[in-house]
C-alpha cells in the first residue's frame, strides 16, 4: 500500500525504539511502589513460560520434624520440604500510536514528522502508565480478569478466603497477610487522633525476627491524617534523594513499634487514571503496609514498555498504527509479611 511519505515506517520505528527503555525506567520511577522494589532488586524480569511462579517455602504443620532429643532417642527423619510456587498469570498492555495519511502531508519534513509522533508517544506512554498505574493498586478482576494482580489481592481487606497466586487462603493460613481495621479492632474508625496507634499495632502483626515492614502506601485520607497526626511534631519530609522509594513523591517516615518505614502517597489527584478517565490510584481508606523483600514486579524480559511489531496498515485507510506494549505482574512470595490498615 502506498503513503504519502514512504519513510514513515522508518520514522516511526526509530522513534518507538529511541523511547522505549526510556518509558521502562520512567514506569517503575513514576510509582512510588515500583520505585522501592526497584531500589530493593525485586524488579524482575521473566523470559518464558505460560506463567509467572514465585517459589516459596512454607509451615505444613504435618511435615515437621524438628525437636529436642535425648542421647539415643530416635530422630525423625521424615520428609519434611514444604517448598512450592505460587502462580500468577501474564497480564498484557498496549496502547497505540497512530497517524494518518492527511497528517503526514500537513507535516512534511522529517524534523516535523518527528516531533508530532514524538507528541504522541508521549499521551501513549502516559495513559499506558496511569493505566498500570491504577491497576497496581487494584485485585485483578477488572476487564474480565486480564488486569495485573495488584495489591489489593496481594494484601487483600479479607485475607481469610480466596485464591491469590493459585493457593487457597482459607488452606492455607501462612498465605494470609494482616490486617487492622479501625471500627472492629481499634474501637473507632481511623483517624489522625489514632492511626499512629493503630499503624503501630499493625506493623507489629508484620514482624518476624528482622523481616519488617520498610514501606507504607496510603490513600489520599489516611495520608491526611498522618500528617495531621504529626503537627505537633518537627518532621522531615523527603521529595529527593535516590535511596528513598518515594522519591519526587510526598513521602514521610514511620517508626513505630522500634522499626523505620517510608510512608508515600498512593492517591492525590488524578494519581492514576482507568479506561474510563475517573480518577484512581489507591482505594480510599487504606494504608498498606509493606515488606517489599516479598513482593515483585515481574516484566517479560521481551515485553518490557517496547514496540509490539510493526507498523500497521490499514487495508482500507490511509493511516499507520504502531503498538508499545507490556506484559507482566506484581507478585508475592509473602503476603504474612505485608497487613492492611483500612475503616
Amino acid at each position: 500500500m502506498a503513503f504519502a511519505n514512504s519513510s514513515i515506517t522508518d520514522i516511526i520505528a526509530t522513534t518507538s525504539q529511541n523511547r522505549s527503555g526510556e518509558l521502562a525506567d520512567n514506569f517503575t520511577n513514576n510509582n512510588a511502589l515500583l520505585r522501592k522494589l526497584k531500589a530493593r532488586g525485586n524488579v524482575r524480569p521473566f523470559s518464558g513460560g505460560n506463567v509467572i511462579l514465585e517459589e516459596i517455602a512454607y509451615i505444613d504443620p504435618s511435615q515437621i520434624n524438628v525437636n529436642s532429643y535425648s542421647g539415643y532417642e530416635a530422630i525423625n527423619v521424615g520428609e519434611n520440604s514444604p517448598i512450592s510456587a505460587a502462580q500468577f498469570p501474564i497480564a498484557q498492555y498496549a496502547g497505540a500510536v497512530t497517524i494518518s495519511g492527511l497528517q503526514m502531508l500537513q507535516n512534511s519534513g522529517k524534523e516535523a514528522i518527528i516531533d508530532l509522533l514524538e507528541g504522541r508517544q508521549k499521551v501513549t506512554e502516559g495513559q499506558l502508565q496511569n493505566r498500570l498505574d491504577y491497576d497496581a493498586y487494584q485485585n485483578g478482576t477488572g476487564n474480565g480478569g486480564k488486569n495485573l494482580t495488584g495489591l489489593a489481592a496481594a494484601i487483600a481487606d479479607t485475607p481469610t478466603s480466596g485464591v491469590y497466586g493459585g493457593i487457597d487462603r482459607a488452606t492455607w493460613s501462612f498465605w494470609q497477610n494482616q490486617f487492622f481495621r479501625g471500627v472492629t479492632d481499634g474501637g473507632a474508625a481511623v483517624s489522625a487522633a489514632n492511626i499512629q496507634a493503630y499503624m503501630t499495632t499493625l506493623a507489629l502483626r508484620c514482624v518476624r525476627g528482622r523481616n519488617m515492614p520498610d514501606l507504607w502506601v496510603m490513600s489520599s485520607n489516611y495520608y491526611s491524617f498522618y500528617v495531621n497526626s504529626l503537627q505537633a511534631q518537627q518532621r522531615i519530609t523527603s521529595t529527593t534523594g535516590d535511596t528513598k522509594a518515594g522519591a519526587g513523591f510526598p513521602t514521610l517516615v514511620f517508626s513505630g513499634g522500634g522499626m523505620m518505614a517510608e510512608v508515600v502517597l498512593g492517591g492525590g489527584i488524578n494519581g492514576a487514571v482507568n479506561t474510563d478517565g475517573t480518577t484512581g490510584g489507591e482505594p480510599t481508606s487504606h494504608a498498606y503496609c509493606i515488606n517489599t523483600e516479598y513482593l515483585f514486579w515481574r516484566p517479560h524480559a521481551d515485553r518490557n514498555f517496547v514496540p509490539i511489531g510493526g507498523e500497521r496498515q490499514s487495508v482500507n485507510q490511509d493511516a499507520i498504527v504502531k503498538l508499545i506494549g507490556v506484559a507482566g505482574n506484581i507478585t508475592s512470595c509473602g503476603p504474612q509479611f505485608c497487613g492492611v490498615l483500612e475503616a
